[in-house]
């Protein structure tokens, strides 16, 4: 969604129960739903653990399904994402994708838009859940570094990258929520 600026602090938020439930996570877990990487040449380099997801056909009417994460991370990822959305967004929305996202180390996602129609109309949230010194998320050409137990909206309209240069994986969680004006009920 265009935010009018870059990125949206969206402050402080406790991502401890769900860091370590994504943390606990089986390395076959990363791997179970490859529709991101297939179906979005930028992602072909990361691992998920999908939540929620819609691949947005016949927006606005679309189809949003629970996927294989929910039963791994709904308990500690539900809670975040309301109390987010209930300091920040107005109540009765839709939660439309959800998801752990990890870039290996020594990997890039590649500058891109987000362009399917359902992207102008959601909110994109990322929660850090690890991160090093050497990650570089950009947008619209500016570096920004995402801090550990704080929650952020992107404008996901704009140009944005990211790149892992150091040794350890970055895992943010990601989740799209569209607001109750823009949804077609």
């Amino acid at each position: 969604m265009d935010i009018g600026i870059p990125i949206r602090e969206l402050g402080a938020v406790d991502v401890e129960p769900l860091r370590q439930a994504i943390l606990g996570l089986a390395a076959g877990d990363w791997l179970q739903d490859q529709r991101r990487q297939k179906d979005y040449d930028v992602h072909r380099r990361t691992e998920s653990v999908v939540l929620v997801f819609t691949d947005g056909a016949g927006w606005p009417a679309i189809s949003v399904s629970r996927e294989a994460g929910w039963d791994l991370l709904a308990d500690t990822a539900v809670p975040l994402m309301q109390d987010i959305l209930a300091r920040h967004y107005p109540p009765g929305g839709t939660i439309i994708r959800a998801m752990a996202a990890k870039l290996l180390p020594g990997e890039v996602i590649t500058p891109h838009r987000d362009s399917h129609p359902s992207f102008a109309f959601g909110h994109r949230i990322h929660v850090p859940i690890t991160t090093n010194g050497r990650v570089r998320f950009m947008i619209d050409g500016r570096p920004y570094r995402f801090e550990l137990g704080q929650a952020y909206e992107i404008n996901n309209l704009l140009t944005h990258s990211v790149m892992n240069k150091g040794a350890e994986a970055r895992i943010n969680f990601i989740f799209d929520y569209v607001p109750p004006e823009r949804i077609e009920r």
